[in-house]
């Protein structure tokens, strides 16, 4: 009897510690959850599945599309150009990629320098990786995540800009996420419909009883 209490006391404690250490992590003073996820997110994820997307960088300066043509970058492609296809690898479990030409299959980077450059495949450097961001006017902007505080951007002309020479709040670093041509889902066109105004009802009238004559 006395072995079954010891028992029953040991696992009454285990449960009440398993029960209270989140609670000793929540009572911490100053705990930022964001600092975790940035330092997860920093790091390379080699266990989960990668995940490819393929479309095109509308730029909101040039007003045409992100090209990768080997080492030349540009955003001067028009919509369904084959060098603005491009294949966007989710590098990390949160917003790291990696942005790859479908047709020549060059990836997009970043020298020291802050120049937008083309490297081969096979080279898995760390400056060809961008954090991507949403910002809060629904636009997208790739930062660098080996340079800190510089962005990929174009001016008017498609010309790329150097990363030191770009903010977030600018609109050379601006994109718009858009599908290939042909890829677009397919859309049902909404109906609308028209509701009659209600008929007031009409109550009908009790039948009077009539009395017959004598």
């Amino acid at each position: 009897m006395s072995s079954l209490l010891s028992t029953l006391v040991v696992l009454s404690v285990q449960a009440l510690l398993v029960v209270c250490s989140p609670l000793q992590v929540l009572a911490v003073d100053n705990v930022n959850f964001s600092v975790y996820v940035e330092n997860q997110t920093r790091g390379r994820d080699a266990m989960s599945r990668r995940q490819h997307r393929v479309y095109q960088l509308y730029s909101r300066t040039s007003g045409k599309h992100v090209q990768v043509m080997r080492r030349r970058i540009s955003a001067k492609g028009d919509d369904g150009d084959k060098y603005a296809q491009l294949v966007v690898e989710a590098d990390t479990f949160g917003s790291q990629v990696r942005i790859r030409g479908k047709e020549t299959n060059f990836y997009l980077c970043m020298n020291r320098r802050g120049k937008l450059v083309g490297k081969k495949a096979s080279n898995r450097s760390a400056d060809c990786v961008f954090i991507e961001m949403v910002l809060e006017n629904h636009y997208t902007a790739l930062r660098s995540a080996c340079y800190t505080g510089w962005y990929v951007g174009f001016n008017k002309r498609g010309r790329p800009r150097r990363g030191p020479q770009t903010l977030p709040n600018q609109q050379d670093v601006h994109f718009m996420k858009r599908l290939p041509p042909g890829e677009q889902p397919d859309l049902q066109p909404f109906r609308f419909t028209t509701l009659s105004k209600r008929k007031k009802r009409v109550r009908g009238t009790r039948p009077t009883a009539t009395t017959a004559p004598r």
